[in-house]
């Protein structure tokens, strides 16, 4: 049985959903694994930037890999992996296990992610032509969003919660390999995957004025966003002191769905425009985050995780689609990778920074400085954004 258009479109949505739906959902199970193992919080940091690391890495070598060798093969393939990993997270008795965890459920993530946008454009239904690139966003900030509340829901709730979560996901993970089987197959393999392999990172030197400017922008937004999702629960419960697992992951959920709304809300919006509002908000909302940890207010906390999702998707969003514009046809797919590159790397390198801050100053005093450090670091976005040439050309959000 091959299954028509639409809803295979609507099954890789779906899928790409479920990947950054397990992607986030260790997040609140950061401090169980933390007081089970006794590890630091330089270790903690560490096992969620494994994760990015290892997703860089197959996005820069096998993200383009199924132009040539077909979507569904290559995704049937990472599924495996995925399910893989889950399986590792359930049964994980040590850093170990957690790091293999993530590094193969990295992997696994990074290669469908190419397989799975690419295949939102392919079968994107005629009416709405806008809408594979749409949901190539949404999708993933979605999965982000509901895999942190979810988790922190079975772990309060729910029995065998260190593995419950995780079994659940290998359960729609197989499901979700079952359906890719009936998926229609639009690439024909060329047999050139080979030459796909060798990451391709540059920036042409008629746009390199416009990508310095930009690079501020995505160092705040992925910061703020491996800030999160690492040690956000670990601020919940040692800063504001709610036990609550749920309470962990409300963060979390909080900037990822706002972001994904606001996202979707200004998608029509000039791309400069969306980069200057949203960094704007996120400068907001950081602030409110820092008054938080003053008054030692977890509500505070929740309600400047909401502002800065206000500003997270619209801030890269815009800044991406700035660049996209003015790359060169024949290099875009070149520029989308090191625009890649630079945001996994600001996701995961200051994580494990302020990992070692929490070691040396401790977790209230590290998150003062890495707020006040990214609201400095947004208002030079802020004030770079203006200088970048806003051209028309397609957005191509769902590369990202």
């Amino acid at each position: 049985m091959t299954l028509g258009r639409t809803p295979a479109f609507w099954i890789v949505a779906v899928t790409l959903s479920a990947l950054l739906f397990a992607s986030s959902a260790p997040s609140p199970l950061y401090v169980v694994y933390q007081d089970r193992f006794d590890f630091s919080a330089i270790t903690l940091t560490a096992v969620f930037a494994v994760y990015a690391l290892a997703l860089l890495a197959a996005l820069l070598t096998l993200g383009s890999v199924s132009d040539h060798l077909g979507r569904r093969p290559v995704l049937l393939g990472a599924l495996l992996v995925e399910i893989v990993a889950m399986v590792a997270f359930a049964e994980a008795s040590g850093v170990a296990a957690l790091v293999t965890a993530r590094v193969l459920q990295g992997l696994a993530t990074g290669v469908a992610m190419g397989s799975l946008s690419a295949a939102l454009l392919d079968l994107e239904p005629d009416p709405r032509p806008d809408l594979g690139s749409l949901l190539g966003v949404v999708a993933p900030l979605s999965g982000l969003a509901l895999g942190a509340l979810a988790t922190g829901l079975l772990v309060d709730h729910g029995p065998a919660p260190q593995a419950l979560v995780f079994w659940l996901l290998l359960a729609a993970f197989a499901a979700a390999w079952v359906a890719a089987l009936a998926m229609p197959e639009t690439v024909r393999p060329d047999g050139r995957w080979r030459s796909s392999l060798r990451p391709r990172l540059g920036v042409p030197s008629a746009m390199r004025a416009a990508f310095a400017s930009a690079l501020p922008c995505l160092a705040a937004t992925w910061a703020l966003g491996g800030l999160i999702l690492s040690l956000g629960p670990s601020l919940t419960a040692s800063v504001f002191g709610y036990d609550s697992h749920l309470a962990g992951g409300l963060p979390i959920f909080m900037m990822a769905g706002v972001s994904a709304a606001m996202t979707t809300f200004v998608r029509n919006v000039s791309a400069r425009a969306t980069a200057q509002g949203g960094l704007a908000a996120l400068i907001a909302g950081i602030a409110l985050a820092l008054v938080a940890l003053v008054a030692s207010s977890g509500a505070l906390f929740v309600a400047a995780a909401a502002i800065c999702g206000l500003g997270f998707g619209p801030a890269f969003g815009g800044v991406f689609r700035l660049l996209a514009t003015l790359a060169p046809e024949d290099r875009k797919a070149e520029v989308v990778s090191t625009v890649l590159a630079v945001a996994y790397l600001a996701f995961s390198v200051p994580a494990v920074l302020a990992g070692v801050g929490v070691e040396a100053i401790g977790l209230r005093a590290t998150a003062e400085i890495y707020g006040a450090t990214l609201i400095a670091v947004a208002g030079v976005a802020l004030v770079l954004s203006g200088r970048i040439e806003e051209r028309e050309g397609r957005e191509v959000l769902a590369e990202a």
